[in-house]
């Protein structure tokens, strides 16, 4: 069984910086694309952005585009989320995923993902 562990959440002020820290545990496994995924209240999950190894392709959601920053260590199953100039509403609970294939799903979508971590919370203040 894969687990993904999330750290590094916690509470900043707006305009201040935030680091996220994934890593994969259990058995092993190659992954095909890591991602962040957030969830406010009352909203849907939605992506962040995800980091697709062969490729060497990242991808952002436009709100997060220019101020966060995806990297990763493929061979340690590691994914990293660099979050600069944060907003209030960047407020969620950010979640880390992973898939080791393609599975008909873009990886834009919660559904490309079978691995999930548990979450870590991230508050900005105004």
């Amino acid at each position: 069984q894969v687990q993904l562990v999330e750290s590094g959440g916690g509470l900043v002020q707006a305009g201040g910086s935030l680091s996220l820290s994934c890593a994969a545990s259990g058995r092993t496994f190659s992954s095909y694309a890591m991602g962040w995924f957030r969830q406010a209240p009352g909203k849907e999950r939605e992506l962040v952005g995800f980091i697709a190894w062969s490729a060497g392709t990242t991808y952002y959601a436009d709100s997060v585009k220019g101020r966060f920053t995806i990297s990763g260590d493929n061979a340690k199953n590691s994914v990293y989320l660099q979050m600069n100039s944060l907003k209030p509403e960047d407020s969620a609970v950010y979640y880390c995923a992973a898939t080791v294939r393609l599975r008909g799903f873009a990886l834009t979508r919660l559904m490309a993902y079978e691995y999930w971590g548990q979450g870590t919370q991230v508050t900005v203040s105004s």
